[in-house]
């Protein structure tokens, strides 16, 4: 869902600036401070969108005096995460050691990380106008893993709405193509255009896949594993 397993320089505008020296600059800047703070990565993330998420607000907000419109997917993008360093630490680590890519040269847990050994029916989602996960850059995943079965679907939004997609959206569409084809461009030139939401084609993979019907479980753990914390957890340093 909307996720890079081998991000390539070239996959965005920021990418391209950034250099494996400011990298490291940016995993000691979250060691010294134990986390990288929520408000650092949603700044990160708005840069890679100027002119809809700083420039807009920078006109419409600061010089014309007017109020920002509400809009419940930027309300919850507000609410933002703080993350440990050790955690920045390995998501720099995938962009500078493409571990995914490289089958059988990284250790994960005591196993050889290998993707192509993964046989389970995948199903990768993208969105079309994507800043922050490109979709030409997710659909790489479909080369990674060893499944005979793929279905990759591009959504017609970004990166949040994309997913946040139910049925019932006028504006909703998806592009789709059976075959998985070696490259992006390929797969989006047989692909077709399809009106609705994902979500109930996404339904219908699950149903085909998930055996017969059990009774829900009246209560989340077991025994053995109790919850930790009611949902919906605790954040990083909460204060």
């Amino acid at each position: 869902m909307v996720c890079v397993l081998n991000p390539q320089k070239e996959d965005s505008e920021l990418g391209q600036m950034v250099s494996d020296g400011s990298l490291e600059l940016a995993r000691k800047y979250s060691k010294k401070k134990g986390i990288l703070k929520g408000d650092d990565l949603a700044r990160m993330f708005a840069w890679m969108r100027p002119n809809d998420l700083i420039w807009n607000y920078v006109v419409n907000n600061y010089l014309m005096g007017e109020d920002p419109a509400p809009f419940d997917v930027l309300f919850w993008n507000n609410d933002s995460t703080n993350l440990p360093a050790q955690l920045h630490s390995d998501y720099l680590d995938l962009g500078l050691n493409q571990p995914f890519d490289n089958p059988g040269e990284y250790e994960v847990a005591g196993h050889m990380l290998d993707m192509s050994k993964v046989k389970a029916d995948a199903f990768v989602v993208a969105g079309l106008t994507d800043h922050i996960t490109p979709w030409k850059a997710c659909y790489r995943t479909t080369g990674l893993l060893g499944s005979k079965n793929v279905e990759f679907v591009l959504s017609s939004s970004g990166h949040i709405q994309s997913l946040l997609n139910p049925p019932g959206n006028p504006k909703a569409k998806m592009f789709r193509n059976p075959t998985i084809a070696p490259t992006a461009d390929e797969w989006a030139a047989g692909a077709t255009e399809e009106v609705g939401s994902w979500w109930p084609v996404w339904a219908e993979w699950l149903k085909a896949r998930a055996g017969t019907l059990k009774t829900a479980p009246k209560a989340c753990g077991s025994e053995a594993f109790q919850p930790l914390y009611a949902a919906p957890g605790r954040y990083v340093f909460d204060e």
